[in-house]
């Protein structure tokens, strides 16, 4: 993996190139996908801090939540069906303690479609070497490309810089 990145101390400047990339993504041949952000605390009154908003992991966990509490639900009455005990009349099923074990399932299951969707939206583990710049702790932010295509790595590097960066660099993996 490769990627010309520079390294910017405000977020307006940050901006200023996030915008100047996707105004040449088209015709250096790069794709939005590629563009690359990293900042050491979220910008979210800035365009580049919300490159990422949109996520299913709310619905996720709620089907998760759903079929946890439909399989806890099925799993007790048949269960109590199963191994049917003399109950002096009442109901085999009931619906209060089994709700009690209904929820906790429920529970369950949208804690563990949580977690799932977390781990694959955040691509973890990953274990490839990623872009990453010391300067991001002392409160930069990077903006780049990753894989420009050949013939680009001039002009990105004359862009990133024209929007004021600090330090343009260059991450081979």
């Amino acid at each position: 993996m490769q990627a010309i990145y520079g390294l910017y101390r405000d977020p307006d400047s940050a901006q200023q190139a996030m915008d100047l990339l996707q105004q040449a993504e088209r015709g250096l041949g790069f794709n939005d996908n590629q563009i690359l952000v990293l900042t050491g605390e979220p910008y979210e009154d800035h365009a580049f801090g919300m490159q990422n908003k949109k996520t299913i992991m709310p619905w996720m966990s709620a089907g998760g939540g759903l079929v946890g509490g439909l399989l806890g639900f099925w799993f007790i009455s048949f269960t109590q069906r199963a191994y049917p005990l003399m109950t002096g009349g009442m109901q085999i099923v009931t619906k209060w303690p089994d709700g009690i074990l209904t929820y906790e399932l429920t529970m369950l299951g949208a804690i563990l479609t949580t977690v799932v969707t977390l781990l694959i939206a955040a691509r973890l583990p990953d274990w490839r070497r990623h872009v990453f710049d010391p300067a991001i702790g002392e409160g930069k932010i990077l903006i780049g490309v990753t894989d420009p295509p050949e013939g680009s790595q001039d002009e990105l590097r004359r862009r990133l810089r024209s929007a004021g960066a600090v330090e343009v660099k260059e991450f081979i993996a």
